[in-house]
């Protein structure tokens, strides 16, 4: 098991009283050096501009890495920038291409990338949702182009919907996005009819949701068609605000919901991708849930 973090990251401050603060990144990597202090710990390398410009045009580069920013610079409503973030940016989106590199090569069958800023609400014009660049895009981008692959498979169980990898992928059958979400809260996106071409796969959770609906949801609809896509690569984006305890929305699952979901996972990348995995850290606001759900997580990644 490779673990993928960089100082950088905890660097990145959108300021006082924003949910997306540097004490996530802390308490995780607390919890994941006392739990698996024994896995393989790198450090994430900057990304190259040419893995930025697959999947993000050169005005949203150019805004995050060009841009001065003294003090915060406000992105939208929710997404701000302070003089260390594009530092942080870099390592976040390389820790996701070095770790494709990794278990690509067969340095190891599974690869967690602890880093923010998180990534999936990025588009490939905007940042938004506490996002710079999305991240799980980039390095789904980088394997196609690569390592040669045919199907990668994205899975999101973030409590709120991907909006910008569903978008940077939607007319590419070569990546597959599967999501479960809440329904009616941020972004706002990931109806069920929303399909790309035939590549898009959304499961919306009413509010109040919890383990039982949330695992019968991924049993019967998104673990099947995965299982039909036959991924060659399977990658996750690991948000775990879907907790019960967490501030940000309105699900009730328990921390082993995240452990069966994550297991099921490593069935189907073990059937199809020759057990390659590489999973990246988005949301989840609540510490204490965090630290437990990720902890969880990569045991069962293990």
């Amino acid at each position: 098991m490779i673990i993928y973090t960089h100082p950088a990251c905890l660097l990145h401050d959108p300021g006082p009283e924003h949910p997306e603060r540097p004490a996530r990144l802390e308490v995780v990597l607390e919890a994941l050096r006392g739990q698996h202090g024994d896995a393989d710990w790198r450090e994430a390398p900057i990304v190259k501009l040419g893995d930025l410009r697959r999947v993000h045009d050169d005005a949203l580069v150019h805004e995050v890495l060009e841009a001065d920013v003294n003090g915060y610079r406000m992105l939208d409503p929710d997404t701000v920038m302070c003089p260390a973030s594009r530092a942080a940016a870099l390592r976040a989106a390389g820790a996701g291409v070095a770790a494709v590199d990794a278990v690509m090569n067969g340095e190891d069958r599974a690869a967690f990338c602890a880093v923010r800023p998180p990534g999936h609400h990025a588009t490939g014009t905007a940042a938004m949702g506490f996002c710079l660049f999305n991240n799980i895009a980039v390095a789904a981008a980088y394997a196609l182009d690569k390592h040669g692959l045919e199907r990668v498979a994205v899975v999101d169980f973030d409590v709120h919907h991907g909006n910008g990898t569903q978008a940077i992928f939607y007319n590419d059958p070569r990546v597959a996005y599967f999501s479960s979400h809440e329904s009616g809260i941020y972004p706002h996106s990931g109806a069920p009819y929303e399909r790309g071409v035939g590549n898009v796969f959304n499961a919306l959770l009413p509010p109040g949701s919890g383990g039982f609906r949330f695992q019968n949801t991924w049993a019967d609809e998104l673990l099947p068609a995965l299982d039909d896509f036959r991924p060659q690569l399977l990658l996750i984006s690991a948000g775990f605000d879907a907790h019960m305890r967490d501030p940000l929305a309105d699900l009730m699952l328990e921390t082993e919901d995240f452990g069966w979901l994550t297991r099921e996972l490593r069935e189907v990348a073990e059937r199809h991708a020759a057990g390659r995995i590489v999973s990246m850290l988005e949301g989840g606001y609540d510490l204490d849930a965090l630290r437990e759900c990720t902890v969880v997580h990569v045991e069962a990644l293990r």
